[in-house]
């Protein structure tokens, strides 16, 4: 009997990751060396931070960012644009009967990574973490101290 899994979106197994990977590295390649006949991919720099692949393998959403930061729709209109021409050169290098549709999405996560490190340096953040954990401080001490106390 098969396996049934749920469809929470758990994490992804081995092959999920391989693929994407493989798919990450390929695509950095082609982007790289200018192998997508598209002007206005060619005269671009644009990073692949990461490709998740789904659960069937079947599509592939690859996360890029323009080196910068600058154009990124104009990035993202130009990839999907080439998505076809891009599936294929892809393809070429994975040995797996089915090449995945391949999505393009900005990647945020330079972006989340700033807004961490600012909520890391507001003052308020700054005194909460160096508060101790509440009235006592030593935590340890005082639960055994408590504890000594029940005795006597």
């Amino acid at each position: 009997m098969a396996k049934t899994s749920s469809s929470g979106g758990g994490a992804p197994n081995q092959r999920q990751l391989r693929l994407g990977e493989l798919i990450r590295r390929r695509l950095s390649e082609l982007l790289q060396r200018g192998e997508i006949h598209d002007p206005d991919l060619s005269r671009m720099m644009i990073t692949v931070g990461e490709v998740r692949c789904s659960s069937d393998l079947s599509v592939a959403t690859a996360f890029v960012l323009p080196l910068g930061g600058d154009n990124k729709e104009e990035a993202l209109l130009a990839l999907r644009k080439s998505r076809h021409e891009i599936r294929r050169e892809v393809a070429k290098v994975l040995n797996i009967k089915y090449a995945p549709e391949i999505r393009f999405e900005i990647d945020d996560t330079f972006d989340r990574m700033d807004a961490t490190r600012a909520l890391f340096e507001r003052d308020d953040v700054k005194a909460d973490l160096a508060a101790p954990d509440g009235p006592d401080a030593d935590g340890a001490d005082a639960t055994a101290a408590r504890a000594g106390d029940d005795d006597a």
